[in-house]
């Protein structure tokens, strides 16, 4: 009897342990089915959420490195006021990066190694078209933004040195910049409108801090210099020594304009670097220059962020700076960003 009731028991505890087991998988099942839902619906939500982020990130990015020059030239310091209204104005970090300027910057952006960059005129016509320093490679990844002020080749020399022409370089000892800079581009164009060429020279490639470090401890004549006046270099040295400027005569102005149509006429003027006279000589322009990786709308709020704020330009190239101005001589085609904001200025048709 106790048999009997001792099997009905186990029986019984059996059948509940089997009926709270069904019990439980049925919750656990359905729990698994909302859960499971809802992790469906979270992780949909959440990877649509993440993906236009990606993209938005893709139009917007966090970084930009805008390429300058050497820090004794006159890109390093505006690119930094630049980069610091690009950054509030668009909430973009945009840094400025001292560099060996024109030529070295273009070949930068071809790399794809920064977004922006300072450039003269002269040498971006060039990297396009794939002559001079970019003989045989072509860029075709960058567009411009806008030009931004006058370049003036600045030949600079001490005033007992004897030079008082381009046709006294001859024999000298002279900085003529980077091989494949603007300024060694320049260097060239004039030596060979006064017949000469880099063989006639004792060509050294130094930057503007060094050419005028040069020229104080009497290791080279005179330095090409291509860069806003005043040149920060430059203004060094006549802190310290006589500066002289060395003329370009009227009739080589001429001809290099004619054979090299992005020069202009210009002069340095009196008072610049304690000079007496006005001196003759001819500019290229500096420009602002973007590959064409950025979309039209960030390149749209980089001018923007520009050319609303040049009151905020504290360096003295600032006042050149100008919407009226920024197509000058470019030479190549505009960003469509910036043609879209030059066009809301009416200054496109």
């Amino acid at each position: 009897m106790k048999n009997k009731k001792f099997l009905l028991l186990v029986g019984l505890l059996f059948a509940l342990g089997m009926f709270l087991t069904a019990c439980g998988g049925g919750e656990k099942e359905e729990g698994t089915g909302s859960d499971g839902g809802n992790d469906t619906g979270s992780e949909t939500e959440n990877d649509t959420g993440a993906e236009d982020n990606d993209a938005d990130a893709g139009d917007k990015p966090e970084f930009l490195s805008l390429l300058t020059g050497g820090t004794s030239g006159t890109y390093y310091p505006l690119g930094g006021e630049m980069a610091s209204i690009i950054t509030d104005e668009t909430g973009i970090q945009t840094d400025a990066v001292s560099s060996n300027a024109s030529a070295d910057n273009i070949a930068a952006l071809q790399a794809g190694e920064a977004e922006l960059a300072f450039a003269q005129t002269d040498v971006t016509a060039n990297a396009v078209e794939g002559i001079n320093s970019f003989d045989g490679n072509p860029v075709d990844n960058i567009q411009a933004i806008a030009s931004l002020y006058p370049e003036t080749i600045q030949i600079v020399t001490v005033k007992d040195s004897g030079i008082t022409s381009v046709a006294d370089l001859a024999g000298k000892t002279v900085s003529v910049g980077a091989p494949g800079s603007g300024t060694y581009v320049n260097a060239t164009q004039i030596l060979e409108a006064y017949g000469l060429s880099m063989d006639d020279i004792d060509a050294q490639n130094l930057d503007f801090g060094e050419s005028t470090g040069g020229i104080q401890d009497g290791n080279i004549d005179a330095a090409f210099i291509t860069a806003g006046t005043p040149t920060g270099a430059v203004e060094g040295l006549a802190a310290t020594t006589d500066v002289s400027i060395v003329p370009i005569e009227q009739d080589k102005i001429d001809s290099l304009i004619e054979q090299y149509p992005y020069y202009a006429a210009d002069t340095v003027k009196a008072g610049t670097y304690d000079i007496e006279e006005d001196v003759n000589t001819v500019a290229v322009l500096a420009m602002l220059v973007v590959t064409d990786s950025l979309s039209e709308d960030v390149v749209y709020d980089i001018t923007k962020a520009i050319f609303d704020n040049t009151d905020k330009i504290t360096h003295a190239k600032g006042e050149y700076i100008t919407k009226e101005s920024a197509l000058d001589g470019i030479g190549i085609d505009l960003h469509p960003g910036a043609k879209k904001y030059f066009e809301e200025e009416g200054l496109l048709d």
